[in-house]
């Protein structure tokens, strides 16, 4: 898991100190990738009118996403049974499963790859003198886990109970072109 967590600057801490431990900026900001911001946005997108095929450029407009990076993110959706790529006439990007059978946990495990929150956690490329003694490690691993057993709680349904307000930001824009309808044979 890459979590990105930043620091107050000087200022920001000197205002957090002036308003008894509020910072004005919101604090710590812990963020996954955006792979992983991108994977779950293709999900949420395909999942807002399942009955029809999208292609990458279309959700690539819709939110502003470069085509090629989301090449990446559908291709490995792909390989891990999320979506289903029907190609030739009528063809697109659909969900491979129900939104009930996406688990949020797992794809964020899947988009994100092994969690190492800190140095200590990948033994290749560590060179933290106190790996021996530290408690940190156990603390952010209860942190993961934790972090984790929240995101397995829900799946990409649950997200999609506001189908018809997503619907309305995602589809609405009468700029943007149709999507393809699939096809029932």
């Amino acid at each position: 898991m890459n979590l990105s967590i930043s620091h107050p600057s000087r200022r920001e801490a000197n205002e957090t100190d002036r308003n008894a431990g509020s910072p004005s900026r919101g604090g710590e900001n812990v963020r996954l990738t955006s792979f992983t911001d991108y994977s779950l946005r293709v999900l949420i997108f395909l999942g807002t009118d399942p009955d029809r095929r999208a292609t990458i450029g279309e959700i690539a407009r819709t939110f502003a996403i470069s085509e090629n990076h989301l090449m990446k993110v559908v291709h490995l959706l792909g390989k891990a049974g999320l979506l289903a790529n029907v190609r030739g006439k009528g063809g697109g990007l659909e969900l491979a499963r129900a939104p009930e059978a996406i688990n949020i946990g797992k794809v964020v495990r899947i988009t994100e790859g092994r969690p190492l929150p800190a140095e200590c956690f990948d033994p290749q490329n560590n060179r933290c003198v106190i790996t021996p003694v530290c408690k940190l490690r156990n603390v952010l691993a209860d942190a993961v886990k934790a972090f984790y057993a929240v995101l397995d709680q829900y799946t990409l349904a649950d997200l999609l109970r506001n189908r018809h307000a997503l619907a309305k930001v995602l589809l609405g824009n009468a700029a943007r072109p149709p999507r393809m309808p699939v096809k029932v044979s």
